[in-house]
């Protein structure tokens, strides 16, 4: 049988994977489906081009870390244009099949923790989520024990000549990402000399400032759908994602801000 459009995409299989569960089924259903599992798409392939970033930076090769690194922010866009589309769905609409969730709930999708994971965040809670399966919690710790991107690029600037600490460089990846007063003077740095490398700082700025950006939606978008009330997981809902907010993953690029001159 010859290759086509639809078993190339295998369509069979994506199209046929929106179950309704609401009676009826209530109409709104089939939006909420669609929207996170896209969702978990553009998850999959921002983790496949962290990965081949890593890689590019592993290789000193900043020209493509660069290209990279812009498809990356195009598909951030995306994630936050999609809550444009949830918040066309009015309370009342959610309510009713939002019970059919039972303890369903974005809090447990493994890749976005993964996505978090590879920029930097780290907590010993990320490991003991009963809610993974063994082949989630599998690639979690897998990740968990990985150097972050953050990781990557400061190799990268010492393989490129640029002074980062031993510590540093050697740092346990299991760890929280501190910022340091040496890298920020190497950063300083490299504003003032190497444009290329500082260009592909601020796009490191820019991925850090979507997720903030792309967490602040998606705290308004429950607070206007759901108010106060718990999540479906089980966790404080919007109280829960405030605590989120402001929470920079590359420290050092936001400390430096006062200290770059013309």
């Amino acid at each position: 049988m010859a290759l086509t459009y639809s078993t190339y995409l295998q369509l069979d299989s994506i199209l046929n994977s929106q179950k309704q569960l609401s009676e009826g089924p209530e109409h709104d259903e089939m939006l909420f489906i669609i929207i996170h599992q896209a969702y978990e798409l553009w998850f999959k392939e921002i983790l496949h081009e962290m990965d081949y970033l890593k890689t590019l930076l592993e290789n000193k090769n900043i020209s493509r870390s660069i290209h990279t690194m812009k498809r990356i922010l195009t598909i951030l866009k995306i994630l936050v244009a999609q809550i444009d589309i949830l918040e066309t769905m009015t309370p009342i609409e959610f309510l009713s099949f939002r019970n059919r969730l039972e303890s369903a709930s974005g809090f447990q999708s493994a890749q976005f923790r993964e996505l978090e994971i590879c920029l930097g965040k780290r907590s010993a809670g990320m490991l003991n989520r009963t809610h993974f399966g063994e082949n989630e919690r599998k690639k979690i710790e897998q990740r968990y024990n990985e150097p972050t991107v953050w990781d990557a690029f400061i190799h990268y600037l010492s393989k490129t000549g640029y002074e980062i600490p031993e510590d540093e460089l050697n740092r346990d990846v299991t760890k929280p990402i501190i910022a340091s007063q040496q890298i920020q003077s190497a950063l300083i740095n490299i504003y003032a000399v190497d444009p290329i490398t500082a260009q592909f700082c601020e796009f490191m700025v820019d991925l850090d400032e979507g997720f903030q950006e792309w967490r602040y939606r998606h705290v308004k978008m429950v607070q206007r759908t759901i108010g106060t009330k718990k999540g479906t997981g089980g966790s404080d809902g919007v109280q829960y994602l405030m605590t989120t907010l402001n929470q920079p993953f590359f420290p050092d690029l936001w400390e430096i801000r006062t200290e770059l001159k013309k």
